[in-house]
């Protein structure tokens, strides 16, 4: 059943347009296109960004989103689980699954994998990369250099701001903190002691492995979004679900949502957080709505986004979206608060249907996983902050040899 291009109400609704490669092969391979017979011909600007994308977070998404913006087509280049091992420590998803979720982001064009951990002007020649974005922090060796030196001296390198409010030390130190009110407490005694086991050196924080709250402007959603209305011919296709700590696990079953219809429209209902807290108990969800809506948002298989949808999925949401199809995965379902199935409408009018990505991951398996090996990912990080902490106190001492040395010259002169 298809639909005519929808007026849509703008309160919780966010549109999400699918960002896949902006440039076709042919301009990619030959760096020009033409604006019109008389103007003159525009260079593709070819950008390079890597990483580990190691628990990719939306603090990720926002630099690649960023980095796209400073030109055309945008190459991510995915380190090993070997060389990650080697420099940091062990990663907490396998490369296989990271380069799945990292393809997943909409302003990917294209990835690498296997990218080298130290980035050489000959990797940005060989990608015909103009030049290497990263965020305004440091990433260091295992011996404490610089892995972008090389590109900086030569003047291909730029810069854009992190994302303030989110780092995997402090999603970690979340999940290591069985309680109910983590989002709201960042002062509890319980949280301060994880976060200052996975993110405090022998000399204090450093600025890029610290913990701060998130908070969400309307901007950062507009920034995210930017997409459009359903068309004419589209297959409106509704999930429902919490989204939290958006993993591959999520990323596997939208991309089957996504394949279920040939011109599909996929709109995520988020529930908010005390909603998941009651189906899901324990210190669930790990990440607030805000921080849920920019992962969902960032995901290249999504419209759209309502912000705390009911759990019900009942005749005012599919009559107000013009629903086609309601989709929900293996998982199982939890009764609503009067203990009814909140599929139940859906069902009876016919368009609800059960999809199996394959993949069987969860939240809850990924909070296992670090569980399991806190004890290697406190040293991990502690070896980071500690790497991090040295290069800030030279830097320091540079700067004030500068100054001394200026203040010499003065006193010459």
């Amino acid at each position: 059943m298809f639909r005519n291009k929808l007026k849509r109400e703008s309160d919780t609704m966010i549109k999400n347009g699918h960002h896949g490669a902006s440039v076709s092969e042919e301009s990619v391979s030959n760096p020009a296109v033409t604006a019109s017979g008389t103007e003159k011909r525009k260079r593709i600007v070819q950008l390079w960004c890597d990483g580990c994308y190691d628990m990719v977070h939306y603090g990720h998404s926002n630099q690649l989103r960023q980095a796209k913006a400073m030109g055309d087509y945008l190459i991510v280049g995915v380190h090993t689980d070997r060389e990650i091992a080697k420099h940091k420590g062990p990663p907490v998803f396998t490369q296989a699954e990271r380069y799945k979720i990292v393809r997943a982001i909409k302003w990917v064009d294209e990835i690498v994998e296997g990218a080298p951990y130290v980035t050489t002007l000959e990797t940005l020649d060989k990608y015909n990369c103009d030049f290497c974005v990263h965020g305004d922090d440091i990433t260091l060796t295992v011996d404490g250099k610089d892995t972008y030196e090389e590109v900086k001296k030569m003047g291909r390198y730029k810069e854009c701001k992190r994302t303030q409010g989110v780092s995997t030390t402090d999603l970690v130190g979340r999940m290591l903190l069985m309680t109910k009110a983590h989002h709201s407490n960042m002062d509890n005694s319980d949280y301060q002691q994880h976060t200052d086991n996975f993110g405090k050196g022998p000399k204090g924080h450093s600025p890029w492995t610290g913990v701060s709250q998130f908070l969400q402007t309307s901007q950062k959603i507009i920034q995210f979004a930017s997409g459009k209305e359903p068309q004419l011919g589209d297959t409106i296709i509704y999930v429902a679900g919490a989204f939290d700590l958006f993993h591959i696990g999520h990323v596997d079953f939208l991309e089957t949502v996504y394949k279920q219809a040939e011109r599909p429209y996929v709109i995520v209902g988020l529930h908010f957080d005390q909603e998941v807290n009651r189906y899901k108990g324990k210190n669930y969800p790990i990440m607030n709505i805000h921080e849920r809506t920019l992962s969902v948002l960032a995901c290249r298989y999504v419209s759209e986004v309502v912000i705390g949808a009911p759990y019900a999925v009942g005749k005012d949401l599919l009559d107000h979206f013009k629903v086609d199809l309601v989709c929900h995965g293996k998982t199982e379902v939890f009764p609503d608060k009067d203990s009814s199935d909140p599929y139940a409408e859906p069902k009876k009018r016919g368009i609800f249907r059960t999809v199996d990505s394959g993949n069987g991951l969860t939240t809850d398996d990924i909070v296992q996983r670090i569980i399991e090996n806190r004890l290697q990912f406190e040293a991990r990080n502690q070896k980071k902050e500690a790497k991090e902490m040295a290069v800030i106190e030279a830097m320091r001492r540079k700067e004030e040899e500068e100054q001394t040395q200026g203040a010499v010259q003065a006193d010459v002169l």
